[in-house]
């Protein structure tokens, strides 16, 4: 928006300088040119009454002295014929009997109006030929033609022009300047909106300067940041909520718990008790979940509106996936599962995310390929570094996802289906991408080859 403004505002005011400018250049070279008109023709007119004189006094000599003397100082030529077209004084190398000459005082000759001039611009080079009739009445006794050079009036028009030029560039370029003024002064404040529009949108909180621009532009300034904030205190809400509701449930459900305990040597349905205490331990992992997806919620929510957050120290990746690995290795081979060792690495490889955290992640996705992938699979963990960034990668070859749900995997609550599907709380993958999203990572899940599930967790690598 702020090019094609300048672009229409640049045009406008190039326009504007255009439409002084070409008139003005105009007017000077008519100007210059009738002046050179005006003198060459009081000149012509002086030689005609010299003329005049040698044909009533018969003696040339007068005229004669006068044409080289204008001729010598001047450098323009003179030709004076008489009534039969007879050179009575040729000077400056003019003769009568040159074409143009010859046409010019045939039509003088007849009295027909002399050519219009034409108006002299800097590359005129030509000379001009002004011509008078000797004589008085309908008697003409003779002609008249003066040769005159234009270079002193190209160059004078020349030096106008350019002094007109630079004045018009001088004044285009105040025009562009005020134009860009003009223009960062609207479409900056717009900027800004724009940004503050898309921050709320990605879950940040705007901060729109409500100091610039128009009055309407300021207004709906304010207006973004009050939105702003109302989205941001409206979603900290939110979290407050799930946090609350989920912390304040502990109690109960652990009383609930030992109740339940406290009852088991009593209960003659065993089935039904041993049903009841594995409802009371999900319902126990669902409040932790919630728990958790809060905390990484209240992170995301805080470091995007700008109030900081604890960054931690940088995790070694390659480091937490071996001990992760090495910790979940009992429970692959529970699960008849091959958890294959994580490879060797001769540096740290460090990324932007607490060492807890990222274990976190790394718990969610080895729990997720230990329990789904099945009995007979093979899972690695392992890391990438490229272009700035670190990756996590957990894979496994089990039947993995149908693409409808890769993108559904990471909704809260969503559990895959099917027979003898592993029953979970379906909020582990939303807390991992929390989790990432908190540290500015992102979280993708993609159809391994040939078959099979792979988890990808991108993070900011940190130098060494």
């Amino acid at each position: 928006m702020r090019t094609r403004l300048l672009v229409v505002l640049v045009a406008l005011a190039l326009l504007v300088v255009a439409a002084f400018a070409v008139p003005l250049l105009s007017a000077t070279a008519e100007q210059r040119t009738q002046q050179l008109v005006i003198s060459r023709s009081g000149d012509v007119d002086r030689f005609v009454v010299l003329a005049q004189q040698a044909v009533d006094s018969h003696d040339p000599a007068a005229l004669t002295a006068e044409a080289q003397r204008y001729s010598a100082l001047y450098g323009e030529a003179v030709v004076v014929v008489d009534a039969q077209r007879a050179p009575v004084v040729q000077t400056g190398g003019l003769t009568a009997g040159a074409p143009d000459v010859r046409a010019l005082v045939e039509a003088t000759m007849r009295n027909e109006p002399a050519p219009r001039v034409e108006p002299v611009s800097p590359w005129s080079a030509g000379p001009v030929l002004f011509a008078r009739p000797v004589g008085s009445g309908t008697r003409v006794s003779g002609v008249v033609v003066l040769r005159a050079s234009v270079a002193a009036a190209a160059a004078d028009v020349a030096a106008r022009w350019g002094a007109i030029a630079a004045g018009a560039l001088l004044v285009a370029v105040v025009f562009v300047l005020l134009a860009v003024l003009l223009a960062r002064w609207m479409v900056r404040p717009l900027l800004d909106l724009e940004t503050g529009v898309l921050a709320v949108a990605g879950g940040h909180r705007a901060q729109v300067p409500e100091s610039s621009g128009p009055g309407e532009l300021r207004s709906l300034a304010a207006s973004v940041n009050r939105m702003s904030d109302a989205v941001a205190e409206a979603a900290d809400q939110q979290h407050r909520l799930v946090a609350d509701t989920s912390h304040q449930l502990r109690n109960p459900m652990a009383a609930l718990r030992l109740r339940v305990d406290a009852l088991g040597a009593d209960v003659r349905d065993q089935a039904a008790y041993r049903a009841t205490v594995a409802e009371v331990e999900r319902l126990e992992r669902i409040l932790d979940g919630l728990l958790a997806l809060a905390t990484a919620e209240s992170t995301t929510t805080r470091i995007a509106a700008g109030a900081g957050g604890d960054p931690g120290e940088p995790a070694d990746l390659a480091a937490v996936i071996a001990e992760r690995v090495d910790a979940w290795r009992p429970a692959a081979d529970d699960a008849g599962a091959t958890l294959l060792p994580c490879p060797g690495h001769d540096e740290p490889v460090l990324v932007a995310a607490p060492e807890g955290e990222l274990a976190q992640i790394l718990d969610v996705l080895l729990d997720n390929a230990v329990h789904h992938a099945g009995r007979g699979s093979t899972i690695s963990a392992s890391w990438e570094a490229a272009n700035g960034t670190a990756a996590l990668v957990v894979t496994d070859d089990g039947p993995g996802l149908p693409a409808a749900d890769l993108t559904r995997a990471t909704e809260r609550f969503w559990r895959a289906g099917g027979d003898g599907a592993p029953r979970g709380t379906g909020l582990g993958l939303a807390i991992a991408r929390e989790q990432a999203r908190a540290r500015s990572g992102v979280l993708e899940l993609r159809a391994a080859v040939p078959h099979g599930l792979e988890a990808r967790v991108t993070l900011p690598a940190v130098a060494l």
